[in-house]
């Protein structure tokens, strides 16, 4: 009878046709699965394999919740805050310092309250000019020692707005003067019309205070190598030069020199450049 059970082929015999050394056909792997259904990922046919038996697909990728709003606006200002600080700094240190005018000595080019900047080019790298209003340092002993105030609860926060430029300096220790005489001028108060004279020259200054007749106050220096010759606009208001002859000679060092006053910042409504003069000083000789 035939049997109702398909047979088994039995594998080629060694050596025959179709055989590989070890017995099996070549389009045979272990398995059972032809070498031309598999490729390197897994998918056979095109079709994708399915995850391997017992493990878990991974979960997805959650994004990161963004920054909020409140954060991000924060992170701004305090940057642009940095940045202000450091260029002041800078622009303190090597260009530009304010300044405040607590006294009346350069009316009317200067007003009490005044706001001024000034150049610190001057005088390195850039000279001065007759002329020019310079703001120095009182190493002589012109001012009367302030008093010192208390500190406050924010006194810290304003001495710090101060060191990086973005207050002006009222410490009081500070004069700002016109300069009247450079290094080897020869300056004399008065000649017989009262004007003041410059290496023999006299000079009519424009820009003393005409509310009131300057008082007449004699002097003969010639001004040393180094030094300047200080005088205020405010003639009768103004302890200058004239009224330090006992203190170096009444002459301010050049080392002591911050620089030049370029303009008034504030207030508002007396914004300007500030003027050397340089009309009234053209007919000066050189000094010796």
């Amino acid at each position: 009878m035939p049997e109702n059970n398909a047979r088994t082929p039995e594998p080629p015999r060694e050596g025959a046709p179709g055989a590989d050394a070890d017995g099996m056909s070549p389009n045979m792997i272990s398995g059972g699965v032809t070498s031309d259904d598999v490729i390197a990922d897994g998918v056979a046919d095109g079709s994708p394999s399915a995850p391997p038996s017992g493990r878990r697909s991974a979960a997805p990728n959650t994004e990161p919740a963004a920054p909020s709003q409140l954060f991000v606006w924060l992170k701004e200002v305090a940057t642009v805050v940095v940045i202000a600080v450091v260029l002041s700094f800078l622009i303190k240190t090597f260009l530009f310092r304010a300044f405040y005018i607590p006294s009346e000595s350069m009316v009317s080019t200067l007003d009490v309250n005044d706001r001024i900047f000034v150049n610190l080019l001057v005088p390195e790298p850039f000279s001065l000019s007759r002329g020019d209003v310079v703001v120095f340092r009182d190493t002589k002993g012109w001012l009367s020692t302030a008093p010192d105030e208390p500190n406050g609860p924010f006194t810290w926060v304003q001495d710090g707005l101060t060191f990086v430029g973005l207050l002006p300096d009222n410490s009081e220790q500070h004069l700002v003067k016109r300069v009247i005489g450079l290094p080897g001028d020869k300056v004399i108060c008065c000649d017989d019309g009262g004007k003041l004279t410059i290496n023999g020259s006299p000079v009519d200054e424009t820009y003393i205070n005409g509310a009131e007749e300057p008082q007449i106050r004699a002097f003969d220096v010639v001004v040393p190598e180094g030094k300047v010759w200080v005088m205020g606009d405010n003639r009768n208001h103004s302890a200058d030069s004239r009224s330090h002859l006992e203190s170096n000679g009444g002459f301010v060092d050049l080392v002591d020199v911050e620089g030049k006053a370029a303009v008034i910042a504030w207030p508002l409504n007396r914004i300007t450049v500030l003027d050397n003069y340089p009309a009234v000083f053209q007919n000066v000789p050189a000094g010796g």
